[in-house]
């Protein structure tokens, strides 16, 4: 049987950092997968190398038995992977909109020459997307906010824009990165009731977070990462109970 995703041996270094050794892991179709560890485990390259901004060394990354070697990032979310950062690259002084509206695939104003020959046809698809961007924001929580400066939204919301980019792009494995880091109370529990929201409606995500609270309500799975390398494989209940890896992550008791 065919992974959905599957990661095989994949080493990265940066000179005399190995950032990652034959990390070799599979996330199911349709599960939330939490991808935990200290800092400088490998969380985030090996995001980077499964949507292509990194190469790795050695290794090979598969999504639904298609290689991904090689694949630059703008086709490999054609294929159906997209991811956020850490640092939400959202557009300050762009709407709320308008962030969703260049985050979607094909936009009709790629091409200068059907804007001129064919207005009318421009002008229709211009406003489907528009509305396809009001209901992705109407999605996550934002439809309000639809017309504000990201600038001027809260960081929650924010983390809930880059959400909506996400969605906007047609993916159906999403890669989040500490999705619920910096959240209050109330916008945590939005962000973990739209993650569960997003796997009923057939999404799979991987997700990278620290808060064991949020590991606890919403992984099906979770993966330890450890100098780069898979250390071990269990529900949340395992992972989190394990002293040995209680030791390794929070230095001691949970």
């Amino acid at each position: 049987m065919t992974e959905y995703l599957a990661v095989s041996g994949v080493s990265k270094r940066f000179g005399g950092l190995q950032a990652l050794r034959d990390a070799d892991f599979t996330v199911a179709e349709r599960r939330i997968t939490c991808l935990v560890g200290p800092n400088g485990a490998g969380k985030t390259t090996i995001f980077n190398v499964i949507t292509g901004f990194l190469r790795p060394d050695t290794g090979h990354v598969a999504f639904r038995g298609n290689s991904l070697d090689g694949v630059r990032p703008q086709a490999i979310v054609r294929s159906g992977i997209a991811r956020t950062f850490q640092n939400l690259r959202l557009f300050q002084d762009l709407t709320a909109l308008d962030n969703v509206l260049v985050a979607m695939p094909d936009q009709v104003g790629e091409t200068l020459l059907p804007a001129i020959f064919r207005p009318l046809h421009t002008a229709t698809r211009q406003r489907r997307a528009r509305d396809a961007a009001h209901a992705t924001l109407n999605h996550v929580g934002l439809a309000a906010r639809a017309n504000d400066y990201v600038r001027n939204l809260s960081y929650g919301e924010q983390k809930l824009l880059t959400i909506a980019r996400v969605l906007a792009t047609g993916a159906e494995l999403l890669l989040l990165d500490e999705p619920a880091s910096g959240l209050a109370a109330g916008a945590l529990d939005a962000v973990m009731a739209l993650l569960r929201r997003l796997q009923a409606e057939a999404k799979t995500l991987l997700v990278v977070e620290h808060n064991t609270r949020v590991v606890q309500q919403i992984a099906d799975d979770v993966l330890f990462l450890h100098q780069g390398h898979l250390m071990a494989r269990g529900t949340p209940t395992e992972i989190i109970s394990d002293p040995a890896l209680a030791e390794i992550y929070f230095g001691g008791a949970l």
